[in-house]
This record gives C-alpha cells, structure tokens and sequence, in this order.
C-alpha cells in the first residue's frame, strides 16, 4: 500500500527536471533581480540576457555576454551553502575604462582583470560568513578563488585555478 502511495512521487523525482535559479541584489544599484536561468541543460537565452544586463557595468552602464559557467558555478556555491536570499553584487562585469580607473585610484584591481572578459563576480552571501563561502568555492577547484576579510566579499571567476 504505501509502495503504492510512493511512486508517483519516486516517479515525479526521477523526472523533474533541474532548474538551476540565481538572485541577487545589487550593492551600488540596490537593483534585483531573480531569474530561473536554466532547466537541465539549456539555458533560457532570455534569463541569460537579463543576468548579462545586471551584471553590466553599473558605471557606464556597458553590457557584455558572462561566462555562463560563471552563472553554474554562483548556483553550486549558493546550493552547497545552504540558505535562502540573495547573492550581494559588489562587482560584475567592468569595463576597461572601469577597470583602469579603479587600478589608477590604488584599488586591488588586475591590470588583465576576468572581470573585463565577463568571467569573474565579487560577492557576499547574507548568512554565510565569507570564509565559509571561500572554503565552498575553493573545494570546488573551478576557477580563481579571491578572499577579501576586511572588505567581506568573496571573488570567483572562471579562469585558471587559482586561490590569493
């Protein structure tokens, strides 16, 4: 009897697809957004641009196609920490202009930054502690890993593994 009670659900699990969701808000902007990007293998093209478009640089407002192993990699960090919200923005996508203003100004910015190539997001996670979310991400071994105490974000790109 419960067997039977049992397997639509088992059944309904076995075949439900993936959808993979991101959040965030935006700390420069205050904007949000939230969008199921994709459901299984195929991303939304349509989720995709408006994640391109908030990742865009909010200085001069320049949009350019992320890195969509980027967008896999934030949702595994997010699934593997375990809580409900969003993920803080601090930096997206930015420019060359951007960046070398930001390099000129003294700031910790590379001069061949993945930021500039759409490959690389610095970001807090309300609830978890940075450390907690460098150790997720550095366990994961996909990419460049940046942790920043004082400045409480965490950096992930999607370039060489790398850890500073």
């Amino acid at each position: 009897m419960i067997a039977n009670l049992l397997l639509p659900l088992i059944l309904f699990c076995a075949t439900a697809p993936n959808v993979r969701t991101l959040e965030f808000v935006h700390t420069h902007t205050s904007e949000t957004v939230a969008v199921a990007y994709a459901v299984d293998d195929a991303l939304d093209p349509d989720e995709i641009t408006r994640l391109n478009r908030f990742l865009r640089d909010h200085r001069n407002g320049e949009v350019i196609a992320i890195d969509p192993k980027l967008f896999d990699l934030l949702w595994t960090i997010h699934e593997r920490a375990g809580v409900d919200g969003p993920f803080h923005l601090i930096s997206g996508y930015r420019s060359p202009q951007t960046n070398e203003m930001l390099r000129s100004q003294g700031r910790q910015v590379a001069k061949n930054s993945m930021h500039v190539k759409g490959q690389a997001i610095d970001i807090r996670l309300p609830g978890v502690p940075t450390a907690t979310l460098r150790k997720i991400a550095t366990e994961l071994k996909v990419g460049g890993v940046g942790y920043y105490p004082n400045s409480d974000f965490l950096h992930v790109d999607t370039g060489r593994v790398r850890y500073w």
